[in-house]
């Protein structure tokens, strides 16, 4: 009864509140007699947003790796080409060792009548032939050119054609099933790469009514709608002309498995009466879905779905995407109506932004995957407009929700900031410094003359070539901290799906050469290791840092005065813009522990570091008693940046007392089977000849791009690859993986098989404290399974490698 929950002052939590906040539920709260409550949403109502406690907006939730990436995969429709001829560009396929081919549509002229079919062809393919002679394509639709650099087709007519492109007189129904084709294409690639993973892939189809999908005769028998047929006939299509590769045979095994009149299902509201689905029911005035058989329906079958066992791998839906069915492995939207203005592109992608499970249920977050999150967490959204179109309308709507972040790099970002310096001093940035820091940006070019960041920023900082004056190198992790508060729109502008068009082929030649089963005999066992270290030595050092490193802000408010001299506009008014400041001053808010809040010091810090309650006591028994005087005026903060700091030293005993022996356990060959790797063709793939792939698929153009081109040309290399994600070395701070293993010609270098990690600078400065972790933990676990014959070791370009070998 709530009279009774009442009496307990309960916390409220309100999840989506914007969906219950009707003036007579809020009244109704009101008997709960709150102590307060907590409104958690991602879409509060504009006059409903109030007292803000803390806010996850869209670009720091992509940034932290929180949600799945966005990529695109648009459709151009650009009317007819002064015929009423039907083609349509699915796709570049391009070969290393052949010509490039295109998935081709058109019309074919059969018995029954005009059919739309997809074909792999090639260059002097002739669309008047191939369609059994329809008139539409007797102008010289003959192939003369396919080229991989930008995706494109072009006919003897002068037509050029782009991936994505549909020309010529394109009917509702044709445009449907490009999109089907589409999400199925793109279901089978992501699945391809997952399966192995344990993980099932979801692919949600949106649509504007029920018939579409199912019918009902008079008897009350089902027959399948027109998008159920269509599915279908491109799914057999697919699947039939699915090219097997090494390593696919259980994925293979298990398509077959399933006929595609069990891959699909359709979840919409029933006549309980006739056991039917019929179309939702819709206010008018709120457009508001009351689909409660259909969401009862999604939500107890949510874990069924995501079970191999169940066939259902494609969903159409006709719920409202406002109160919509969401599910995390949801791969694949498609959207089978016309957007209307009530349907925004973000609640669109909303859907499937959740990052993925697996058969156990383990998220695959950045705790469980690491930096590979985005490789495996991606939605591919298949729209029926071009990919520029839908990312401009996606990007608009994500700078609105984004509107308070900075856009413009000025002193004030900087001034006021405490930061840590890579020697791990904490420094408040002075007026000084922070003018010194913004006049470097410019000398480095990367601010503009607008106060924007610069492309050359952003490059060099994914290329990990970011550099400050010497003077300003210890503070270049906290600018760049500070920096990412910036507004970026290129950050979350969604991927072109269509832009990788190049998928590796594993060699299986290369991996059975003698001496590459040598390198990866040598380096392919696995280890465990063991940690043994000195509590009082972990004491003694803990008080150190706190002693030297621990600064407590206080707790101090800022009182300002200003005044309106004159109101300039409307506008100016509204924006905040003519009251002006004339003065400030800041007071020290004297807080003390020993206040109403009661804190166990000793539990908290246990709690945050894993050590003992007897350790603890004898790391702040030991601290100097200023420094112990800090947690008095200001105790969450001393709990938190004691914490840090105790973790810090922690780590580093660790690592420095760690062992690794060798298991009797190896890594698998299928590691490099999994086919999972794609790229883009001059932007971060290049073609190689002695790469355990025919392409290499490079993170730093950088650095790892020249290091690629100089090892495929090297005399004294005889196989590469560059280490996929699957190897790697368990470590205390995280999974580390090496970048190459190489294995060299014998006779002319003194170390024949080189593990490498290449990084764009050796300064240790740099070099991140877990990254360093690592990498120390790697060359112990190299030296614990590998003879004299394997050398690990960071370089910073090929010139320094082969100084190693030599």
């Amino acid at each position: 009864p709530i009279d009774v929950i009442a009496q307990t002052n309960p916390i409220l939590i309100i999840d989506e509140p914007q969906s219950v906040e009707g003036t007579q539920t809020k009244e109704n709260l009101k008997n709960f007699h709150p102590l307060f409550t907590l409104r958690y949403s991602a879409t509060h109502k504009k006059d409903s947003l109030y007292n803000l406690v803390y806010r996850l907006d869209a670009m720091e939730a992509y940034n932290k790796k929180l949600v799945k990436r966005i990529a695109v995969k648009g459709i151009s429709q650009t009317g007819t080409t002064g015929t009423e001829s039907y083609v349509y560009l699915e796709g570049i396929n391009l070969f290393k060792d052949k010509s490039p081919t295109a998935q081709l549509g058109f019309e074919v002229k059969q018995a029954s009548g005009i059919k739309t079919v997809v074909r792999q062809v090639s260059v002097g393919f002739n669309l008047y032939e191939k369609s059994n002679g329809l008139e539409s394509y007797k102008d010289r639709y003959v192939i003369t050119e396919i080229d991989g650099r930008d995706n494109s087709l072009t006919f003897q007519n002068g037509l050029k054609i782009y991936a994505g492109d549909v020309k010529g007189a394109v009917n509702e129904e044709q445009l449907r099933r490009i999109q089907i084709r589409e999400t199925i294409l793109s279901h089978i690639e992501r699945e391809r790469q997952l399966f192995s993973k344990g993980i099932k892939v979801l692919s949600l189809f949106f649509i504007d009514e029920v018939a579409k999908y199912k019918q009902y005769d008079a008897a009350g028998n089902a027959f399948n709608g027109v998008y159920a047929d269509v599915f279908e006939e491109e799914y057999t299509d697919v699947v039939g002309n699915l090219q097997l590769q090494f390593g696919e045979e259980a994925y293979v095994a298990y398509l077959k498995s399933r006929d595609a009149s069990t891959t699909h299902a359709g979840y919409f509201s029933i006549d309980k009466k006739k056991k039917q689905f019929i179309d939702s029911k819709v206010e008018r005035t709120t457009r508001e879905s009351n689909d409660v058989e259909a969401y009862d329906l999604i939500m107890k079958d949510k874990e069924r779905l995501l079970s191999f066992a169940e066939p259902v791998r494609f969903i159409f839906s006709h719920s409202a995407l406002k109160e919509g069915w969401d599910n995390p492995n949801v791969f694949q939207i498609c959207t089978l109506k016309q957007s209307t203005a009530e349907t925004r592109k973000r609640q669109e992608v909303g859907r499937g932004l959740r990052l993925c499970v697996n058969q156990d249920g383990d998220r695959m977050d950045i705790g469980f995957l690491g930096e590979e999150v985005h490789r495996v967490n991606q939605l591919t959204v298949i729209a029926s407009e071009s990919y520029d179109q839908f990312a401009k309308g996606l990007q608009t709507e994500l700078a609105e929700v984004v509107a308070e972040r900075p856009v413009k790099v000025t002193i004030e970002l900087f001034e006021g900031k405490v930061v840590k310096t890579l020697s791990d001093e904490d420094v408040v940035i002075d007026n000084e410094l922070a003018t010194n820091i913004h006049f470097d940006l410019i000398v480095h070019g990367y601010l503009d003359k607008k106060g924007e960041l610069t492309d050359k920023y952003y490059q060099e900082k994914e290329s990990e070539q970011l550099v400050l004056s010497e003077e300003l190198a210890e503070y270049k992790t906290a600018v760049v901290e500070i920096l990412d508060t910036i507004y970026n729109p290129k950050v979350m502008q969604p991927e072109n799906a269509r832009a990788s068009n190049v998928s590796l082929t594993f060699d299986q030649e290369k991996f059975n050469r003698k001496e590459f089963q040598a390198l990866w005999k040598n380096i392919n066992a696995k280890t465990a290791y063991v940690v043994d270290f000195e509590t009082e030595e972990l004491v003694r050092k803990a008080v150190a840092k706190l002693d030297l490193h621990l600064l407590v802000p206080k707790i101090f408010y800022t009182v300002s005065t200003g005044a309106m001299d004159a109101i300039s506009s409307k506008e100016s008014l509204m924006r905040g813009e003519d009251f002006k400041e004339q003065s400030s001053r800041q007071v020290v808010v004297n807080t003390s522990a020993n206040g109403n809040v009661k804190y166990d010091l000793v539990g908290k810090l246990v709690e945050e570091t894993g050590l003992t309650r007897r350790t603890i006591v004898q790391v702040l028994t030991g601290i100097r008693k200023d420094v112990f005087e800090q947690f008095a005026y200001n105790p969450e903060a001393f709990i938190l940046k004691a914490a840090a700091l105790i973790n810090e030293e922690k780590a580093t005993a660790i690592v420095q007392h760690i062992t690794y022996n060798k298991l009797e356990e190896t890594f698998d060959t299928a590691i490099f089977t999994e086919p999972s790797l794609k790229g883009t063709l001059g932007v971060n793939a290049i073609p190689a000849d002695k790469h355990l792939y025919d392409y290499i698929l490079f993170d730093s153009p950088g650095t790892e791009k020249p290091f690629a081109e100089k090892l495929d040309k090297s005399e004294e290399v005889c196989v590469y690859v560059k280490l996929p994600k699957g190897f790697f070395i368990s470590t205390p701070v995280g999974k580390y993986n090496p970048d190459w293993a190489i294995a060299f010609n014998q006779g002319m270098v003194k170390h024949v098989y080189f593990v490498a990690e290449t990084k764009g600078s050796m300064s240790t400065l740099d070099l991140r404290e877990i990254e360093g972790a690592k990498i120390h933990c790697a060359r112990e676990h190299f030296r614990a399974i590998s003879t004299d014959q394997v050398k690990y070791e960071v370089v910073s370009g090929f010139q320094q490698l082969m100084e190693m070998v030599k």
